[in-house]
């Protein structure tokens, strides 16, 4: 991957991939003659990073040299700092058809082409190897681990790229500031020391004070620079969000906050996660910037114990920031005193002072059990956004994925799990059995590999949306291949839950019962790409469930993934 040599790396002159219009028409009229990637959520937030300047001095996808120095050093090859692999991941039927130099249309979920990869590099990572360097840790309770583990693509590829547009938004334009845009505004506002501000979460009372004291101290204006990509699974959803920081706003002085929207796929990723904002906030433009305690941080692993400590990105960002150039303002709690009837620094109470602490966990119980949220806790029109947001917000969606061979049982379990989830909790099911779905909804698809993906695809689709709007929906596939499936997860799990089911009917045991007759006539050849036949079967392992199809009565299943539903809260309030 070639570097900008810059003076300035971090905050000097932004990487600008966007080609101009000529070339971008040239590319759009070639790029059907070339292979194609439909870039996931993921990968889309990435590019429009990498276009847009924000990954600065990056540009391109890491290549395998860049990749490794990286995951142990958190550096470039070349020895500029970089903390996160930012990579481009493809199945390995992709991987195998590029060549050196080959062009990839790199296109969005719709189709249409964004940028084109000119290949250079193309390798299989050691995943396991990169979560334990990059995130220090291997447990799948960690959103990166749990990613490269159960959905990452084996190959990674990277090349120079051409950009032709930036992912369109069609929501809070005004927010949606590049580096440029935002460097630009800042000069016209004659704003030389910028505090940036980071957060996934509404702003408090408690962040209200902390950010107005650092811009005092510091003599600066502020910049509120909320991530509005993919955050953490559970967190607010990110139009609620900005409806609360519009609010905020006005409690500031006049002429002395400024709110962008950065539209980063977080990876959850602690000490080198806080790097990474503080580089990109250097690009934007800032000065300072504000790490909290436990910045980035991805909560508590399997043991019960958080994955960094609580000053872990303060100390790791403080060893660089002279580096990046930037300066780092760290701040302790801030609480609220009675007596005072003001927040102050933790280390300022004093002992006979009754100290109050907020967190945006309280105020979100309090919000959805209706408690009363006093003015200290956050401000009254902030609450409104919130509770606004409440009401309108339906139950969380589910979608429940059964895999497994033709005959294995899948729609029998499919059928009584919603007959019991309907008793059990009144709520919506709907059942996507595959072979309904090919009737309705592909009937002219075959059984080719792409036509059987296509399928998965469809019922994917299907199923997210039901998610997205609170329902449940049940799908009875057999999704023989795991790459697609972990298309199906990602797309539901941005909306809501994805549980996989495997049950698991061994292939004689699928025979036997042959209700069809699809077995007896592949046997005899008049069917061809029958799965578990002349067709292979990618048993999954990321499958939240595994049912005996032999010795578990479809009642029983349907008891299990009830059971399972229960122990992971989906049902409840329900």
């Amino acid at each position: 991957m070639a570097i900008e040599q810059l003076n300035a790396p971090y905050g000097g002159r932004l990487v600008d991939l966007l080609v101009p219009e000529p070339r971008a028409r040239v590319i759009r009229e070639q790029s059907n003659d070339w292979l194609s990637w439909d870039l996931t959520s993921r990968q889309l937030c990435d590019l429009e990073l990498l276009l847009n300047g924000a990954f600065s001095p990056l540009t391109g996808y890491l290549g395998s040299e860049d990749y490794q120095r990286v995951c142990t050093d958190a550096r470039l090859a070349s020895g500029l700092l970089w903390p996160i692999p930012v990579t481009l991941d493809v199945p390995e039927g992709i991987a195998r058809q590029l060549k050196n130099a080959s062009p990839l249309a790199l296109r969005d979920p719709e189709g249409v082409v964004l940028a084109v990869l000119h290949v250079a590099d193309v390798w299989q990572p050691d995943l396991d190897k990169e979560g334990e360097l990059v995130y220090g840790t291997r447990d799948e309770l960690h959103p990166s681990i749990e990613y490269l583990k159960k959905r990452s693509h084996k190959f990674y590829v990277a090349g120079r790229i051409e950009g032709i547009s930036l992912p369109r938004h069609y929501d809070f334009r005004r927010y949606r500031l590049t580096p440029k845009e935002a460097r630009g505004e800042f000069s016209t506002r004659g704003w030389t020391r910028v505090v940036g501000f980071n957060t996934r979460n509404p702003m408090h009372r408690a962040h209200y004070e902390l950010t107005r004291r650092a811009c005092e101290e510091h003599g600066a204006n502020l910049f509120i620079h909320p991530i509005v990509g993919m955050t953490k699974q559970g967190d607010i959803d990110y139009p609620t969000r900005v409806r609360c920081y519009e609010a905020m706003l006005s409690h500031y002085a006049r002429d002395t906050v400024m709110l962008g929207l950065l539209n980063l796929a977080m990876r959850m990723g602690g000490p080198r996660e806080a790097l990474l904002h503080a580089i990109i906030r250097k690009n934007f433009g800032c000065s300072h910037f504000i790490i909290g305690r436990d910045h980035a941080g991805p909560g508590r692993d399997r043991e019960g114990k958080h994955f960094y400590h609580a000053h872990a990105s303060q100390q790791f960002v403080a060893q660089h920031a002279a580096e990046i150039g930037i300066s780092l303002i760290c701040f302790e709690n801030m609480v609220y005193v009675e007596e005072l009837d003001a927040y102050v620094p933790e280390s300022q109470v004093q002992q006979k002072m009754t100290a109050r602490r907020v967190s945006g966990t309280e105020i979100r119980k309090r919000v959805t059990s209706g408690e009363d949220i006093p003015a200290w806790m956050s401000f009254p029109d902030v609450v409104s956004c919130l509770r606004a947001n409440e009401t309108r917000r339906p139950r969380r969606g589910i979608t429940i994925f059964l895999t497994g061979l033709s005959g294995a049982g899948k729609s029998t379990i499919a059928k009584i799990t919603a007959a019991k989830i309907v008793e059990r909790s009144g709520r919506l099911v709907t059942v996507l059995d595959g072979d309904v779905v090919r009737k309705n909804l592909s009937s002219g698809l075959g059984f080719s590999k792409e036509d059987r993906d296509t399928n998965i695809r469809r019922i994917g689709f299907v199923a997210a949306e039901i998610t997205k709007h609170g329902g449940i929906a049940i799908c009875a596939p057999i999704a023989p291949y795991d790459a697609v499936r972990r298309e199906v997860r990602e797309a539901v799990e941005e909306w809501g839950r994805f549980l996989l089911v495997f049950v698991d009917t061994p292939l004689d045991e699928c025979e036997r019962r042959d209700t069809k007759g699809l077995y007896a006539r592949a046997r005899a050849g008049r069917i061809t790409d029958l799965t578990g036949v002349s067709d292979p079967y990618e048993r999954p392992r990321d499958a939240e469930l595994q049912i005996d199809g032999i010795q578990t009565s479809a009642d029983e299943a349907a008891d299990q993934i009830l059971d399972l539903l229960e122990r992971e809260g989906c049902l409840a309030g329900a």
